[in-house]
């Protein structure tokens, strides 16, 4: 397995990481939670050593169903792994159908009560890196950052980081408590934040991408005539995935296609190398139910790299 750190943190990760995220949440029904564990584990045990969560994923019924299941399947494997979840987002209307509106609380109150939930919801007696899920207009970055020295101090995280901040109030933290990682929607169709990496570079900060295959577009697994359910499933209502998107992108995907025939690859692969090679600090975290795809994702940032080797499966 390869790894890599972000920034100058010292924090050690797989070269690319597993979001959770689908596994219980946006992406249609939840999966079953028992193939899930048995699939985290299968994780572990081929080389990835990050996983990625939050306190908002989950279902109108079980709004921390992700942390839970995390927290069950991974307990084991505590010590060889970097958990990662996040604090300070609610949503507007949980019961309606998604995308929904973001509350944002990130309140040194409200912080200090998701950490101890996460907590105990993980199983564990420390987060190894606790993000600010969205920045709060409310809360100073000095303010939520002071926040953050008082729980590396006491243990409960040992490094934080920021989703979605702008320069100014990354800037603005990082001078109270370094930040680890920044993680945004990063991928050949979404690149506005590339914008942001010279100050992570001169800040020594690392970049989590998330959604690095826009959502699975960049799989080559969906057509324009893929269709969702609204009421579960966020993709039904994402741009990329209307009719007219595959049109506009049509030159990109097959410009990808052409690129996997080319290096015997998947364009997942050929996405990811896409994305891996423009910084060392910077770290996917694909999401993914199936243990093809887990192999799929990773194989080519482990020793099956250095063969030659490819792994394709049916969708």
């Amino acid at each position: 397995m390869y790894y890599r750190t972000l920034g100058l943190s010292g924090l050690r990760v797989s070269a690319v990481g597993l979001g959770c995220m689908g596994i219980s949440h946006a992406y249609g029904a939840p999966a079953d939670r028992r193939e899930m564990t048995e699939l985290l584990a299968d994780a572990v045990e081929m080389g990835y050593s990050f996983f990625d969560t939050a306190e908002v994923y989950g279902t109108p019924t079980r709004p921390h169903d992700n942390e839970d299941l995390l927290g069950n399947a991974l307990r084991p494997f505590r010590n060889r792994i970097v958990l990662a979840t996040k604090f300070g987002l609610t949503f507007d209307a949980p019961h309606a159908a998604g995308p929904h509106a973001l509350i944002p609380d990130s309140r040194p109150a409200t912080i200090r009560r998701s950490v101890e939930e996460s907590l105990h919801r993980l199983h564990t007696d420390r987060i190894d890196l606790y993000y600010q899920h969205r920045i709060d207009p409310k809360v100073a970055p000095e303010e939520v950052a002071v926040t953050m020295t008082g729980l590396i101090r006491e243990g409960k995280i040992l490094h934080w980081g920021i989703s979605e901040a702008s320069e100014e109030y990354l800037r603005r933290a990082h001078k109270v408590c370094p930040v680890t990682a920044v993680q945004n929607r990063y991928s050949m169709m979404a690149r506005r934040h590339e914008a942001l990496f010279p100050v992570l570079e001169e800040l020594g900060i690392g970049f989590v991408a998330f959604s690095p295959l826009a959502n699975g577009l960049l799989t080559n697994c969906y057509t324009a005539d893929t269709t969702f359910d609204p009421v579960t499933d966020y993709r039904a209502s994402m741009p990329q995935f209307r009719r007219e998107s595959f049109e506009q992108n049509r030159s990109l995907l097959a410009l990808i296609g052409n690129l996997a025939e080319e290096h015997h690859a998947t364009p997942s692969q050929i996405s990811l190398a896409w994305m891996m090679n423009k910084r060392p600090w910077l770290v996917p975290i694909p999401g993914t139910r199936h243990l093809c795809r887990l192999k799929e994702n990773l194989c080519r940032y482990s020793s099956d790299f250095r063969a030659g080797g490819s792994h394709r499966c049916g969708t």
